[in-house]
Formats: structure tokens, C-alpha cells, sequence
């Protein structure tokens, strides 16, 4: 994988460089101090992957990436951001724009030139690894795996198409209209009605958050919990955004709060969300810091898990895009509990990793893009009355 570096500061293109030739199969193609050069770079070079800095002087990374899909060049772009609520709130909307993923730029006490590198690169190094599977091995990273698409129409029609027919760049580069879900499994979403929705995501999570929620449009009678793999800061600047597109009062969760309908509950970065209680009764939020799970904090597989101890039958699940596996363990204890799943499904995802996992094992009752996810957990809301 060939990889331009763009950043203003010196030192993090000579600290990122070095992160970068420590990653097997991957090679610095070229470097990049401002935008300009770096459009005439992707113009010049082979490049499969830029990292771009979200806050650069004369043009910003957010302009820069629009630049570059505007300008059609195939390449994945990794934001570097500030960890400031600046750098969230440039970096969400750089997410939503087009940029596959994002590092937060390393800094503290402990941090000094020497081992600046290898920070990066652990931060970078699976994020990179992903993208580099996946350009081998079709949108899921399975050669030859079949996989059903959603269609426009019946909510039980589950056609097939193999994964190179699958287009595996820039899934959120359009409006999606609402359409329907393809629906497979046992319950059924056009007549099921929830107590709780529970998301989770990750890689490209943050667009498709956008796209799911952009249909939901103002008041519904559940609470909304969801675990998005992010660092602290960017959880808050992520809550924010969902409500503001939403119209639904979101926030990050806070330990021990009783849950509400018409809420957004954010897992802040670093905590585990779920919940405890009894329904119908009192539930109420827990923020905890136990390890880490599925390598990452917060897990979406603790939420699901105390979704459906708690909820049981009356919990959907939803599982985005994301690499990795988190979700699939607690969508097995939903679907064991009678409650349903919807999954993102292949083409629309950034990565097929977490939706995939819950495919292979047949744990979902339907799929389709984020706008169609929405659209139907927003005629689920409608359906019994709680809807706005």
C-alpha cells in the first residue's frame, strides 16, 4: 500500500513516515506540507492511501478531502485531529464528508520524539492493515463469499451478488434515499415494535450514524444507546452532531441516569455503556472502565448483552460498519432473547468487519444501507404511536 503524508508540521511528517515504514507491505510514496501540494502529488504518484492533518493553514484537511473526491482520485483518507473539541467537531464533519477513518494526533507527558513513532504506528498499524485486506479481498475480505444486498421493494426479498460485483469505495459519497430492509431470519420488521435501540460501530460509523439518524427526524418514544468506537472528546463532538440532526436530545451517558424515551445516550470514550433494572420499571445507565473487549473501550458487545437481559424481546439491535467483530456476541444474546437485529449491509459499508461477523453467523432479521435503517426504525416509532 502506497501512502501519502500530509501534514504542515515537519515533525509529524518525519514522526508519521516513520510509523508508517514500520507496518509490513506499506511504503511512503511521498510527503505533502499543505493541500495544494498534495493534490499535485496524488495527480503525479500511485497512492492508495493519504493521511491527512484536519487543521492545516491554507486550506484545511476537510477542503483538501473535498478536493480529492471531487477530483475522483481512489485513494482511503485517514484524518489526523487535534484531540481538542476543535479537532472533533473538524474531524466528524471530515467523517461525514467522505474520509474512511481518523487517528487522534498523540500528545502528553510521556510522549518524546523517540517513541512518537510507535505510538502512531499502534494507533495506525490495524486501521491500515484493514484497508490493505480489503483491496485484496472485495468489500467483506472474503474472495468468493456471496453476500444479500437490500432491494428496493418487498421486505423478504434477499437477492445475491458476489463481491466483485460489489463497489467498495466511497459508500457515502451520495444522499441515500429511505428505501426498505431486506429482511431474512425469523422476526418480522415490519411489525416489530421496540422498547430500546442499541447501535453499534466504528470504522465509518460516524457517517452512517448520520445517515441512519437523518431519516429519524424529531420525537420517538424509545431511548437510543450506542457504542461508537472513539476516543474521549470526539464522543461528546459525536453526540452533539446526532442531535443536532436529529432534533432528539442527545448526549454521552452518565453513570446511574434513568433511561428516557426521546434520548440519544452516547458511550463516552474510554467507558463501557449498559444498563441495569427491570422493564417495564426503572433502568438505569452503567459507565464502567473493565477491560477492554474485543480490543476495544467502549464495547458494543457489553450494551447488547444488558439490552437483552433487560429488554429481551422488545430490543432491537443495530450493527454498522466496523472492523473487528464487536456487536456479534451481544446480537447473539438479542436474537436469543427474542429481540431482532438489523445489519449495514456489504456495499455501503466502509468496513464490512462487525455487520459481516453477524451476517457469516446468520444473526440478523434484516439489512440495508444506513438511510434505509433508518427509515425503517423510524416507521417502527410511527407504527405504535410513539413516533413524531
Amino acid at each position: 500500500m502506497r501512502v501519502l503524508v500530509v501534514d504542515d508540521s515537519v515533525v509529524f511528517r518525519s514522526q508519521i513516515s516513520a510509523a508508517l515504514g514500520g507496518i509490513p507491505g506499506v511504503v511512503v510514496a511521498g510527503t505533502a506540507p499543505n493541500g495544494s501540494i498534495a493534490l499535485q502529488k496524488l495527480s503525479q504518484l500511485s497512492v492508495d492511501l493519504v493521511t491527512l492533518d484536519v487543521e492545516m493553514p491554507d486550506q484545511d484537511g476537510i477542503q483538501v478531502l473535498k478536493e480529492i473526491r471531487k477530483a475522483g482520485f481512489p485513494v482511503r483518507v485517514i484524518m489526523f485531529s487535534s484531540q481538542t473539541s476543535r479537532g472533533a467537531d473538524k474531524t466528524l464533519e471530515a467523517l461525514v464528508s467522505g474520509a474512511d477513518d481518523f487517528v487522534a494526533k498523540p500528545g502528553g507527558a510521556g510522549l518524546t520524539p523517540e517513541n512518537a513513532p510507535e505510538v502512531i504506528r499502534q494507533a495506525l498499524m490495524p486501521k491500515v492493515m484493514q484497508f490493505m485486506r480489503e483491496s485484496g479481498a472485495g468489500a467483506s475480505g472474503f474472495q468468493g463469499e456471496t453476500a444479500p444486498t437490500s432491494a428496493s421493494g418487498s421486505l423478504f426479498s434477499v437477492p445475491s451478488v458476489s463481491t466483485s460485483q460489489v463497489e467498495t469505495r466511497r459508500p457515502f459519497a451520495t444522499s441515500q434515499a429511505p428505501a426498505t430492509v431486506s429482511q431474512s431470519r425469523s422476526v418480522m420488521l415490519e411489525t416489530f415494535i421496540p422498547d430500546v435501540i442499541v447501535i453499534a460501530s466504528s470504522t465509518g460509523g460516524p457517517a452512517a450514524l448520520d445517515l441512519v439518524f437523518s431519516q429519524i427526524q424529531g420525537p420517538v418514544g424509545v431511548p437510543i444507546l450506542i457504542a461508537q468506537h472513539m476516543p474521549p472528546v470526539f464522543t461528546a463532538s459525536l453526540a452533539k452532531r446526532l442531535g443536532d440532526v436529529t432534533g432528539i436530545p442527545s448526549r454521552e451517558a452518565k453513570n446511574g441516569e434513568v433511561l428516557s424515551a426521546n434520548q440519544i445516550y452516547v458511550a463516552p470514550g474510554d467507558f463501557h455503556l449498559s444498563i441495569e433494572g427491570i422493564w417495564p420499571g426503572i433502568v438505569k445507565t452503567k459507565l464502567d472502565q473493565a477491560p477492554q473487549r474485543n480490543s476495544v473501550r467502549p464495547a458494543a458487545d457489553y450494551l447488547f448483552e444488558a439490552a437483552a437481559k433487560v429488554f429481551g424481546r422488545k430490543c432491537m439491535g443495530v450493527v454498522l460498519t466496523g472492523m473487528g467483530e464487536d456487536g456479534c456476541v451481544g446480537a447473539q444474546a438479542i436474537k436469543d432473547a427474542g429481540g431482532a437485529i438489523m445489519i449495514q449491509n456489504q456495499e455501503s459499508c466502509v468496513v464490512f468487519g462487525m455487520p459481516g461477523a453477524v451476517h457469516r453467523l446468520g444473526l440478523f432479521d434484516g439489512q440495508g444501507t444506513p438511510a434505509e435503517i433508518g427509515g425503517c426504525l423510524k416507521r417502527m416509532a410511527w407504527r405504535n404511536g410513539k413516533g413524531g
